[in-house]
């Protein structure tokens, strides 16, 4: 009821008037003053109500007067009076009709009775009702009535005091309503405030209201009260406790946090007071140190004092949470002191009461992030946050480390006892009783023997503290055993959840608007603002080592499911947040967390054990508080729910599963299932644990991928307990509809999965190595599963799933992961292509053919299980996709032509028969790009070398496919055009040139080129029959296919393919393995032509330069339309040259019969025929005109032209008369392509024939050429000279010279000379002789009809067979070479033989007489001294005579230079003036000399008849000289006359020659010669018709010799006769003698007729000298020479005249 309606004013007046009634009946007797005014105050009310119409207002004016008499009543002390008056007085009050002035009084009097110590209750109870009734008191009165209730709180009586209390507690209150009032009606009026100065004038604070003034001072007063200091305001106290103070201070902090924040003098005394002093009152617990002091009491300050501490403490919680944004640097302080109060050196009750203030902080997240904003974000400040979190982390561990402590009972206890008495206080919990039973059953941690019981402490969410609460309490309470770690394990969880749960609204909000934002502008990036990420992510960074170390203790220490599951919660919830927040490291140490928990203790696990290795290194030594990571302990209490196999390389024994390990794994798999897409890179330690996890649980995949319980495949090893039983196919189920779920997953996330998976899958393979135990199938079998399930998407992940497959598992080593790896790809593939695609496959064929690929790049795997399992499922995929392989095809046929020699037959016999079905029935389906992939497949089964058989087929199913071609040609072409179009559109479009084998040529050409390519290749297979088919395949193909080819193709066809493969079979030939092969593998034979390497090379060699010959030869006139046919046929020459030099017979021999090929040539053509092919072209009709007026050219020209008509038209039936164009261009190309032929063939005489350098004769030289080749070699010369005779010069002859000289000068080996010689003796020239000289023959009538500029060749002609005569006497030599004489030769030795040069020389002879004889006249001739040179060679056979090898050569060489000398003596005298020949005379006189008087003497066995006919031949010789040369004396040299004179004498006396018996004698004196010697001498020593001096000289000089010669007979004779006494001469003397005497009388005669001046004066001295001596002879005993001496001396007497007169005579 309200005090101000009329009923209640009349009710006031009325009770007013009773009251003052009362009083003065009371006061009636004791005190008259109070009864009397009591009584005028009556008269006053009345006075008041009658007078006023506001009753109340009036009275509060008279209050004063009002209230006097009551005030007297309290005066008198009476009790009873007081009280009544007291109650009068809070009538008034309560009726708010007290004024200032009479509130006063009031106060005053009521401060009397309390001095008094009168009514102490109602006296608080009217200052209360006075103060909270009406706001009149103020300043002085109300600090006097706040002074008086604090009086009154410290009397002795304990009600009085706590009555007090509560009263200033009230009041307190009141006065800062009062201010919280004025400031709400003060609201809308902004002043100016004034700026405070400083602290000058503390009592008064002008700038604050009344009541706000009031509160001020009252505040500072209790700090200064609490601070022990002297009260400014609050005047008159006497005593005051600090607890109290404290308390006070709380309560206005926490009710009236806005007065401190809006007003700028509070905020100044919260800094400047209060601060200060709280940090004062804690420092005692600060310095404290437990165990410095044993007693508790309160008296020394230096020890922490319970009621103070815990109430600071609750001011502290207060400060920080409403003022926080005030203090900062002070709460930085506070929460620094916090953080050590949780020390373990500080007592237990003070770590109780800061953990419960902890726990305050941790309910609030806003407030930590405001911490974290504060401070940890910030520089060179304390890591707040941080350290609250360790702390709390320390603290708990600190709690299992250091003993409990809590109860003073266990203080004096030794640190943990002995192990007995630690197991004691283990089951002291309570618990212990039942011992039977489960050891614990509270709720409790246990870690390495300490166990501490949880307590439920608060609900989720709220710090509800109990020590904090104690106000009552002086002494610390002893706090029981697991109280602190239950508050400190809350305020994880509430830390835990208010952050998570904060962060994760915010980022919630944040997405939302993301997307708000995205929608209002979709092309603008909407970002979130980084700033709140930032404090998100240092929120986390800062508190997650702390809480991570302190969770992963509390969790293996944890041996309560709820407990176990919050911290798994905690552990998840902060795991998912870093995901989110995108904060790895910490991510993935919680998650290895949890990973670690959910397997058994100590389990090596690498992936969490590096993991955690990286946490340790990072030291988390923070403030000084080193977070350790705890090591879980074994020696749990949990019940043991599984016994498996560890998932190791080694086998160690068994491991054990927990009911924990199971409930953390239920924990993972949550994880992984509801934010997988966070996980990121942690799937690897996730899948890493579950795949341990189900190994140990003995999960095996089964189909598709998912884990069923396995049989106990490894023995009894794996027990399971029947709870696990019926988990496990929860376990599984959940674990498959994991990797279902993957399918939500977002693309990155689904990466990490696979990424994670396929890494686990590598160490699974790591273990499998060397192993043959059983692999974890877990990572593969979960591949298989989520490529399955992502079948919509699997282009995404279709790389790395199928690479890990591929590259990896498929090519492990163990069978059983290999055999699961291929399993899984080809079930994908397979799945990939059956499932229906959106677009359908058939349209997107990038897919299909990212779906294939795996297929091919199984073909890399060497193992044959997975080729096997490939071609299967290339077999299926054949039969049901077959037709819709479409652009698939090129991979399929890769599939099948992924063969390799070491595969084994079987698979390359399977994959054979794909590739057979193939070309049987899908050619035509296939696309035309494909028909070149076909091409190669079949290649490469031809150059697989496990089955000589299917190499073969496959050569047979190229020309299939070449047939395939032929037929279908049009088909294909328009199809291959039309997809070149779109190829070099698109070229074009990337700016890019077309990348195609063989690219300019039309796309069918191409296809043939590939073909040919492949055979190519199969043409250099290391197996001789198939390169034989293969070859032999190749040049049909282009025979028959050939007209197929564009002319450009052609050119292609030349270089890329036949050159190329020329190469390739030179190459191979030239390094090919000379050893012998034995046989041929099982019972074939080897022919020995065909025993090595080599010499099966040597055959494929010759197929292939002969069909490429032959194509040059058949296609000559397409060839040469091509731009480069010179450079072609170049090549072609090279190549003919290095077969050519091959020091393979076989292989020389056949080049050269290809060199013959392409120049045409078949056997020399004789020059009498008429060449063959103009014969046959005259035949056919076409006029002599059509023929080649270039090769016709020049008589005695064979038509050798290689284009020729007659080919040209006969090829096709007359389908290609498109003859090359003529002109002087084709003339000229022509000839630079028979002089590029000559180049070859000289560079191939030069090298075949150059001797072999160094080394002795016994060396034995690398390659000698054979006969055979050097005939061919020099049989090509006359062809191959008439298409260059116009341009062949004297150097060209010099070249071919030495090559023929060379060639035959070549040697034969022993074991070949029978097939080349057929028997010594018969004088027959070797075919390679023949040709030589055939060759020479060529050019001699060539330049016979040739231009004057071609005869200055004669002379190097003559050279060249004057050096083939000399072999006659001196073969020739082959380097070093050491040859024997064939008959020497034993024919099964390696040895050399030289051929027999002598019909060779001979025949050379013949043909340089023929010759002479017909040149003799030329110029050249003459000029370069060929008869010089003539005689030159025969002094060599002629001197040699019976030493020649051969008789006949000597007589052939005198005959031969009879004819010659007949020819070229005329020729001399006829330039005898020009000095041509003066050379010559000295030489013929040498080789006269040198052959008459032969140093070698006749063989023993020449028979009389030889002899006699040799003889004839010397006359013949003297006869020469007798005609020739000495009627011509004066047109030749003196000397060389004087020589032949000197030479006749010689002759005209026998030599003496001891070797001849007596019977021989007379015939082989040479009588005859000597003779006719004489006799020429004779004819020349005097004739009558002296024409010339020279003649008379010749004369004079052959008169002279004869008489010397015939003195020196006589001489000798007389001097033999004397001394041989009775003995007879020699008869060869004997007819020398007679011989002499008879030419004596003969020059009697002749000189007698003699005119006597043309005989001077020493000829008759020497003639009338020889008389003394031919007297001397008389003696002799021999009738004939008597006889012959008779007729010498008589015409002596024709001298006998008497001596004339000197003078007479003179003058005469």
């Amino acid at each position: 009821m309200s005090t101000s309606t009329p009923e209640a004013v009349k009710k006031l007046l009325e009770n007013m008037q009773t009251d003052l009634r009362s009083l003065s009946m009371e006061c009636k007797k004791k005190f008259p003053p109070v009864k009397e005014a009591a009584e005028s105050g009556i008269v006053k009310i009345k006075t008041i109500a009658a007078r006023n119409t506001d009753i109340l207002a009036s009275l509060k004016e008279n209050s004063s007067e009002v209230v006097q008499p009551f005030l007297m009543g309290c005066g008198t002390k009476e009790p009873k009076i007081t009280q009544l008056c007291l109650a009068a007085v809070q009538r008034l009050m309560t009726h708010e009709v007290v004024s200032e002035a009479a509130a006063g009084n009031i106060i005053n009097m009521l401060w009397q009775l309390m001095e008094n110590g009168l009514e102490e209750l109602k006296l608080l109870q009217t200052v209360l009702v006075l103060l909270t009734t009406n706001t009149v008191v103020h300043d002085e009165i109300l600090s006097k009535a706040i002074v008086l209730c604090f009086r009154l709180h410290f009397t002795k009586d304990n009600i009085t005091n706590n009555t007090a209390a509560a009263t200033v507690r009230q009041v307190v209150t009141v006065v800062f309503e009062r201010m919280v009032a004025e400031d709400e009606r003060f609201k809308g009026i902004v002043e100016q405030p004034t700026p405070v100065q400083g602290n000058t004038n503390r009592r008064s604070v002008s700038t604050l209201r009344p009541s706000a003034k009031d509160a001020y001072m009252l505040f500072q007063d209790l700090c200064q009260l609490v601070n022990a200091d002297a009260p400014y305001w609050l005047v008159g106290m006497t005593e005051m406790t600090r607890t109290f103070g404290l308390e006070l201070l709380e309560s206005v902090l926490n009710d009236f946090p806005g007065v401190f924040l809006q007003h700028q003098e509070f905020s100044f005394l919260l800094k400047e007071r209060v601060c200060p002093l709280v940090i004062k009152l804690f420092s005692p617990n600060i310095k404290f140190r437990q165990g410095s002091s044993s007693a508790a009491s309160p008296a020394p300050v230096e020890k922490p004092y319970f009621p103070i501490c815990m109430r600071l403490l609750r001011v502290v919680s207060v400060l920080i949470k409403h003022f926080y944004s005030l203090l900062v640097t002070e709460c930085e302080i506070f929460l620094s002191l916090l953080v050590k109060f949780l020390d373990g050196e500080k007592p237990q009750w003070l770590r109780a009461v800061a953990v419960e203030s902890v726990h305050r902080l941790c309910v609030q997240p806003h407030l930590l992030r405001s911490f974290c904003q504060s401070y940890d974000m910030k520089q060179h400040s304390t890591k707040v946050f941080r350290d609250i979190v360790n702390a709390l982390g320390s603290f708990i561990q600190s709690l299992f480390i250091v003993p409990n402590t809590g109860n003073p009972a266990a203080t004096n206890a030794p640190a943990g006892g002995s192990g007995s008495g630690a197991q004691a206080a283990a089951q002291g919990g309570p618990g212990a009783g039942g011992q039977g039973g489960s050891l614990i059953t509270q709720a409790a941690f246990e870690y390495r023997g300490t166990w501490i019981p949880l307590m439920t402490v608060s609900v989720q969410g709220s710090a509800k503290a109990t020590y904090l609460e104690m106000l009552d309490k002086v002494e610390p309470p002893s706090i029981p055993e697991g109280y602190a770690m239950s508050v400190a394990f809350s305020a994880l969880l509430d830390l835990v959840r208010g952050i998570t749960s904060m962060i994760e609204r915010e980022l919630a909000k944040e997405e939302e608007e993301v997307a708000v934002r995205r929608e209002a502008n979709p092309d603008q990036n909407a970002q979130a603002e980084p700033e709140a990420h930032l404090v998100w992510e240092e929120m986390v960074s800062a508190c997650w080592c702390g809480l991570l170390a302190a969770l992963s203790l509390l969790l293996d220490a944890s041996t309560d499911e709820t407990a176990t599951e919050s911290i798994l919660k905690a552990e998840l919830t902060m795991a998912s947040l870093c995901g989110r927040l995108g904060l790895v490291t910490p991510r993935d140490a919680f998650i290895t967390a949890i990973c670690k928990a959910s397997l058994p203790p100590h389990y090596a696990l690498t992936v969490l054990s590096s993991n955690a290795t990286n946490l340790n290194n990072k030291a988390y030594s923070i403030q000084g508080q080193t977070v350790q990571i705890i090591s879980p302990s074994s020696e749990s209490h949990q019940q043991v729910v599984a016994v498996g196999q560890p998932l190791t390389v080694q086998p160690q024994g068994t491991v054990v599963l927990t009911a924990k390990n199971i409930q953390c794994m239920r924990t993972l798999l949550n994880l992984a299932h509801c934010h997988g897409a966070v996980l990121g890179t942690s799937w690897q330690l996730v899948l890493a644990t579950l795949q341990h996890l189900v190994w140990i649980l003995g999960l095996k995949p089964g189909v598709g991928g998912a884990l069923k319980p396995g049989r106990a495949v490894e023995g009894p090893s794996t027990v399971l307990t029947t709870a696990v039983m019926t988990d496990l196919p929860f376990i599984s189920n959940i674990l498959s509809r994991l990797f279902e779920s993957s399918q939500y997953l977002d693309d990155v996330s689904l990466h990490h999965l696979i990424n994670a998976l396929c890494s686990l899958s590598l160490e699974a393979m790591e273990m499998a190595y060397g192993t043959n135990k059983e692999p974890s199938l877990f990572a593969v079998a979960k591949l298989l599963e989520t490529g399955l399930v992502n079948m919509d998407r699997i282009e995404i992940l279709w790389r790395p799933l199928a690479g890990h497959l591929l590259e990896k598992v498929c090519q492990h080593p163990n069978a059983r992961m290999r055999e699961w790896g291929a399993e899984a790809v080809t079930a994908l593939i397979k799945a990939g292509l059956a499932y229906k695609h959106n677009p359908p496959l058939a349209q997107n064929q990038r897919l299909q053919l990212l779906l294939l690929n795996p297929l091919k790049e199984l073909s890399n795997v060497l193992h044959a299980d997975i080729r096997q399992k490939q071609l299967e499922s290339v077999l299926q995929i054949l039969q049901s996709q077959g037709d819709s392989l479409g652009p698939g095809w090129p991979l399929v046929l890769g599939v099948i032509g992924a063969i390799r020699n070491d595969q084994g037959e079987s698979l390359i016999r399977t994959a054979f028969q794909c590739l057979q079905l193939v070309v049987t029935d899908f050619l035509p389906t296939m696309p035309c790009m494909c028909l070149q992939i076909v091409v190669d497949v079949a290649g490469s089964f031809g150059l697989q070398n496990q089955e000589l058989n299917i190499s073969l087929t496959s050569i047979g199913l190229l020309w299939n496919i070449s047939d395939y071609f032929f037929q279908r040609g049009e088909a294909i072409t328009q199809d291959l055009e039309r997809e070149e179009a779109a190829l070099q559109k698109q070229a074009r479009e990337k700016g890019e040139p077309l990348n195609r084998p063989f690219h300019p040529a039309p796309p069918f050409d191409c296809l043939w080129l590939c073909l040919y390519a492949k055979l190519g290749q199969l043409c250099v297979d290391p197996r001789p029959a198939v390169r034989k088919s293969a070859g032999q395949t190749m040049f049909s193909t282009i025979a028959a296919h050939g007209t197929l080819l564009q002319q450009s193709t052609w050119h292609i066809v030349v270089w890329k393919v036949l050159f190329h493969l020329l190469d390739c079979v030179r190459k191979s030939s030239t390094t090919a393995d000379k050893e012998k092969i034995e046989s041929g593998g099982g019972n074939i034979l080897i022919h020995h032509s065909r025993d090595t390497a080599e010499k099966q090379w040597a055959e494929t060699w010759v197929l292939t330069l002969a069909g490429v010959a032959r194509i040059f030869n058949t296609r000559r006139y397409l060839l040469q339309q091509l731009g480069d046919f010179f450079k072609a046929w170049e090549v072609l020459l090279d190549h003919i040259q290095s077969a050519a030099l091959s020091k393979n017979n076989e292989v020389s021999l056949a080049a050269l019969k290809s060199f013959q090929e392409i120049l045409q040539i078949g056997t020399p053509v004789k020059d009498s025929a008429m060449p063959t092919e103009a014969l046959a072209l005259a035949v056919m009709g076409v006029p002599p005109v059509l023929i080649d007026p270039l090769s016709a050219s020049g008589p005695g020209r064979h038509l050798l032209r290689s284009d020729s008509m007659l080919e040209r038209l006969t090829r096709y039936n007359g389908a290609e008369l498109q003859a090359p164009p003529q002109g002087e261009e084709s003339a000229l190309e022509d000839a630079a392509l028979w002089w590029s032929a000559w180049n070859t063939w000289y560079r191939t005489g030069t090298d075949s024939t150059r001797p072999p350098s160094g080394g002795t004769g016994t060396d034995r030289p690398s390659f000698v050429p054979s006969q055979p080749f050097l005939t061919a070699l020099v049989q090509i010369v006359p062809a191959l000279y008439q298409h260059i005779e116009t341009g062949f010069s004297m150097e060209d002859l010099r070249k071919l010279g030495v090559i023929l000289h060379g060639a035959v000068s070549i040697p034969i080996s022993s074991d070949a000379s029978p097939f080349i010689l057929p028997s010594y003796t018969e004088a027959v020239l070797t075919s390679l002789q023949e040709a030589v000289l055939t060759a020479l023959d060529v050019l001699q009538k060539a330049i016979c009809v040739g231009p004057e500029s071609l005869q200055v060749m004669y002379p190097a002609i003559f050279e060249q067979l004057l050096l083939f005569v000399e072999f006659s006497c001196k073969p020739p030599q082959y380097g070093k070479l050491e040859t024997k004489h064939v008959a020497n030769a034993k024919y099964n030795q390696a040895e050399w033989v030289a051929l027999n040069y002598v019909p060779f020389a001979e025949r050379s002879l013949e043909v340089v007489v023929d010759q002479y004889q017909k040149t003799a006249c030329h110029k050249a001739v003459i000029n370069e001294k060929v008869l010089q040179n003539i005689i030159k060679t025969l002094r060599m056979p002629l001197g040699l005579k019976y030493a020649c090898p051969s008789e006949s050569t000597w007589k052939l060489a005198v005959s031969s230079l009879l004819k010659v000398l007949s020819i070229g003596l005329p020729v001399a005298r006829q330039h005898a003036s020009s000095g041509m020949f003066e050379t010559m005379w000295p030489e013929l006189a040498n080789a006269f000399e040198d052959f008459l008087f032969t140093k070698s003497t006749p063989p023993d066995n020449v028979s009389i008849q030889e002899f006699q006919k040799n003889e004839a031949i010397d006359v013949e010789v003297v006869q020469l000289i007798s005609t020739e040369i000495l009627p011509f004396a004066n047109f030749i040299p003196k000397d060389f006359v004087g020589q032949i004179m000197t030479m006749l004498n010689k002759g005209s006396i026998h030599s003496q020659s001891s070797s001849f018996t007596e019977a021989e004698i007379d015939v082989r004196m040479r009588e005859e010669f000597s003779k006719v010697c004489f006799e020429t001498l004779l004819q020349f020593s005097f004739s009558n018709k002296v024409s010339t001096p020279q003649e008379g000289y010749i004369s004079r000089m052959a008169l002279s010799v004869l008489l010397k010669r015939s003195q020196d007979v006589l001489r000798r004779y007389v001097d033999d006769e004397r001394l041989s006494g009775r003995c007879p001469l020699p008869r060869q003397q004997v007819t020398e003698i007679i011989f002499v005497l008879k030419a004596i009388s003969t020059l009697m005669d002749s000189l007698k007729k003699t005119q006597p001046e043309n005989v001077d004066g020493t000829t008759w001295a020497q003639v009338i000298a020889l008389y003394p001596t031919l007297v001397e002879c008389i003696t002799c005993s021999s009738s004939e020479v008597s006889s012959a001496l008779k007729e010498a001396l008589g015409p002596f007497k024709d001298f006998m005249q008497p001596p004339v007169s000197r003078v007479q005579n003179g003058e005469s």
